[in-house]
C-alpha cells in the first residue's frame, strides 16, 4: 500500500505553521536548496541527516504547507509551495530567507 502526503490547501497556511517550520536551521536549508536547484528527493536535499530526521524535517515543512511532496516511482520529489506561500503571505519567504545564512 502506498501512502499519500496530505497537503494543506493555501487557505488552511498559517502564521504560526509557516513560522515555526522555518525556525529550525535544517528546515530554512532545506527550503534555500530547493528554491535554488528545483524539486528534488529528500536525501539530495540533506545528505548528511539519518533518514528519520530528514523524514521528519520534510514532515513539518509539508505540515507547514511550506513543500508539496510526490511519489515518483520509489523516491519522494519535494518542491517548494512559492506561489502559494506568497499568495498567503506576500514578502513573507523572502523576508526570512533573505537572512538566513546557510
Amino acid at each position: 500500500m502506498v501512502r499519500s502526503h496530505h497537503h494543506p490547501s493555501i487557505d488552511d497556511l498559517t502564521l504560526d505553521g509557516v513560522l515555526h517550520a522555518l525556525s529550525d536551521p535544517t528546515r530554512r536549508d532545506i527550503v534555500v536548496k530547493l528554491l535554488a536547484d528545483g524539486p528534488m528527493n529528500c536525501g539530495d536535499a540533506c545528505k548528511t541527516l539519518p533518514p528519520s530526521t530528514v523524514h521528519h524535517h520534510h514532515r513539518i515543512l509539508r505540515e507547514a504547507g511550506l513543500i508539496r511532496s510526490e511519489r515518483k516511482g520509489v523516491e519522494v520529489v519535494n518542491s517548494v509551495r512559492r506561489g502559494d506561500v506568497d499568495h498567503r503571505f506576500p514578502g513573507l519567504l523572502d523576508a526570512i530567507l533573505g537572512q538566513h545564512s546557510p
